[in-house]
């Protein structure tokens, strides 16, 4: 898929044809969808999908040129996760995760540790948890994991984990930077150095197989970490400077998206065959006007996701770092569309009746939606702190991670 490109701002990579991405991804649609069924009972993809996928390597898609990487920009990393979602809301999460954590990793670790991730020839997939749950003890040449972390989207894929954990101060204490703030660490090992322990018993996203994971006196090499709450970037300092959270939140909106399109769109084909006499759904003048309420709340939180992404990606080109404003605004977009989707999922299970309380396309949505909304980065505190931002009331405020927290 190594072609020539648009021509760009200058900025983005060149070297990718992103139309061919999405092309691949439209030639992949149908084996998604054969096999979501089955991915959703075996609780992560299974081969075909994977295989499937592999070749859009999505750990590299926002990566830098000169280390084997896409370099995408946002608003086309948002429309190739929303594409994937589409087909199969595992995939599309599978999919977003890994480019996310890649990111991070491709953003943050030095020198040394690029070399060997993305060297020549490898395909590297990341998976893990940013929630420190994990400490990290100091040894010679770097550092003893132990910890149990949840969520590890896609790890049954991935070749590394990237896992928070908290400094060890030499007495089994977290360790304090000279502001009086917990050290967090994010390391970087090898899937086969941990123990894959499961428990991903859930309502629904089960084919992202999201399973604990833990470490056992793990060594990690001192360049295999980064500090997840105040890392700066070490390449394309301008859009990573985004930080972890920010991209996390194209891979979480992006999802959104592409379930949000797919379930109205299916919906809508399931109306359209119940017309001809009176009291079938697509007959009904309230069914239609629920249905383009919808319609409209989810295209214009869409629209307002990409408007958002759209300025920050001109103050990248800019040569500028996204501001605290920015990052607000990113929240919010971010949040709207999981509630548009979520108030859709809600509108097509009530509306369809016994079609989304059968297992389907619909019924499995409808859960995997309810599911993403519950997510750590849909938390009501985040859209309260950027509320206040945009208010003016914190509007001299800073985000570290997911706080808005008074300037040092």
């Amino acid at each position: 898929m190594n072609m020539t490109m648009r021509p760009g701002q200058g900025y983005w990579g060149t070297k990718t044809d992103f139309a061919s991405l999405l092309e691949h991804v439209r030639k992949i649609g149908p084996i998604l969808e054969e096999n979501a069924e089955e991915n959703d009972r075996l609780g992560r993809l299974n081969e075909a999908t994977f295989a499937a996928l592999k070749p859009l390597r999505m750990s590299h898609i926002f990566a830098e040129e000169k280390i084997g990487g896409a370099q995408l920009s946002p608003t086309q990393g948002l429309e190739l996760i929303e594409a994937i979602t589409y087909h199969s809301g595992g995939a599309g999460w599978v999919s977003m995760v890994h480019a996310c954590i890649g990111a991070m990793s491709a953003a943050f670790l030095p020198d040394s540790a690029i070399a060997d991730l993305y060297a020549p020839g490898t395909e590297n997939r990341f998976s893990g948890q940013g929630t420190p749950t994990g400490m990290l003890k100091k040894v010679d040449g770097g550092y003893l994991l132990n910890g149990k972390w949840s969520y590890a989207s896609g790890i049954h894929h991935a070749t590394f984990t990237h896992s928070a954990a908290l400094l060890d101060d030499g007495t089994g204490q977290p360790a304090k930077d000279e502001n009086g703030d917990v050290i967090v660490l994010c390391a970087h090992a090898p899937v086969e150095k941990h123990e894959l322990l499961g428990n991903w018993d859930v309502l629904g996203l089960h084919a992202t197989g999201s399973i604990d994971y833990g470490a056992k006196d793990v060594f990690i090499p001192d360049d295999m970490v980064f500090p997840i709450l105040t890392a700066q970037p070490e390449r394309l300092k301008e859009f990573f400077s985004l930080g972890v959270v920010g991209l996390a939140a194209i891979g979480h909106s992006g999802w959104a998206i592409g379930a949000s399109r797919r379930i109205l769109d299916e919906i809508a084909k399931f109306a359209r065959g119940k017309t001809g006499r009176s009291g079938l759904l697509g007959e009904s003048d309230k069914f239609w006007f629920d249905f383009g309420r919808a319609e409209v709340r989810v295209r214009a939180a869409r629209a307002f996701l990409f408007e958002v992404w759209r300025d920050v990606e001109a103050s990248i080109e800019s040569g500028n770092r996204a501001s605290t404003r920015q990052i607000s605004l990113i929240h919010l977009a971010k949040s709207e569309v999981h509630e548009a989707g979520v108030d859709a999922c809600h509108f097509v299970y009530r509306a369809a009746g016994g079609a989304s309380l059968r297992r389907g396309i619909m019924q499995r949505i409808y859960r995997e939606m309810l599911t993403a909304a519950n997510h750590f980065t849909i938390n009501p505190n985040i859209v309260s702190a950027a509320g206040r931002d945009i208010g003016g009331l914190w509007s001299d405020r800073t985000w570290q991670f997911y706080d808005l927290i008074e300037k040092k």
